[in-house]
């Protein structure tokens, strides 16, 4: 198996990102990010040669740094889920969050058709391998604030901040 790593800049910083020979997208991990291990690591780890393509990884990129620029609310790039149904359903219900909106981990448990499976959902999103696409960062606690997010909290609130600035027609790049 083949993985190609490529890393471009994202609202919350650098952010490294991996497709596999098919073009779909396996891995994303932000730089500034809490994690005890690189991309190439993890992609090593699981049995994949790292590369380099950047044609392999021309769609992602444009389609990461159109999000960036706020050109892009919604991503159609080719994903390779890895996991339970559960899971998968939980990570296919994250994508139908509007981009700039947010919902509870109960109101995402509903929409996976599970009510009522709202710490089922957090353990979910922790293993979602794709933030940012598969957006995880949308998802906060009943109360309103800002829980959990693999690279941290702080990531979690720059993409909040920036699709709000998108939607007030204020971008920073």
């Amino acid at each position: 198996m083949k993985a190609y790593v490529e890393t471009v800049e994202s609202p919350a910083g650098p952010l490294a990102f991996a497709v596999d020979e098919r073009g779909a997208l396996i891995l994303l991990k932000f730089s500034e990010g809490e994690y005890e291990r690189t991309i190439e690591q993890d992609l090593e780890s699981e049995g994949f040669e790292v590369g380099r393509d950047w044609g392999r990884t021309a769609r992602a990129r444009e389609e990461l740094l159109e999000y960036r620029a706020g050109e892009r609310r919604t991503f159609d790039l080719p994903l390779a889920f890895v996991g339970s149904e559960w899971q998968q359903a939980v990570w296919r219900a994250l994508t139908r969050i509007p981009f700039g909106e947010t919902r509870s981990y109960a109101e995402v448990a509903a929409m996976a058709g599970r009510k009522g499976a709202a710490r089922a959902v957090g353990r979910a999103n922790s293993t979602n391998r794709l933030a940012l696409v598969v957006p995880c960062h949308r998802v906060i606690g009943a109360d309103g604030s800002l829980t959990g997010f693999a690279g941290g909290v702080h990531l979690k609130t720059r993409l909040l901040d920036h699709e709000t600035r998108v939607l007030a027609g204020v971008v920073k790049q």
